[in-house]
């Protein structure tokens, strides 16, 4: 499956053994639809999605960035702290391109003028 969305905060590195490192970010989808009055109704999906290949990759994944991932989705549920009933929808990446934004790619295009870094799509991961 593959989702185009907006970072909704720094991605975050956790250790989860000795050897193995995930990136957790989230990613939010906008729509709309037509209801059957006519009226435009807008939504926004939530992913929370886990990155395992490379932990590298939690320096480009800025608030606002704009990505297309490839992977798979899941469910999940579970009781929050007040008892009710919650749902989420995970999302397994196994490709992240950027396509721009967020806070950093200012920064990011204005130092890649000046220094002798590979190009952005020679990243390695």
């Amino acid at each position: 499956m593959n989702i185009i969305g907006r970072v909704t905060s720094d991605a975050q590195v956790r250790n989860v053994s000795n050897s193995k490192t995930v990136v957790n970010f989230s990613v939010a989808i906008n729509g709309s639809y037509k209801n059957k009055a006519g009226e435009r109704i807008e939504q926004t999906t939530y992913f929370d999605c886990a990155y395992w290949i490379s932990s590298k990759v939690a320096k480009i994944l800025t608030k606002g960035s704009l990505v297309e991932l490839t992977g798979t989705v899941s469910a999940r549920a579970w009781t929050g702290s007040n008892g009710e009933a919650r749902a989420g929808l995970n999302f397994n990446t196994s490709q992240i391109k950027l396509h721009g934004g967020g806070k950093k790619s200012e920064t990011a295009q204005a130092a890649k003028g000046t220094s002798n870094e590979k190009p952005e799509n020679d990243l390695p991961f």
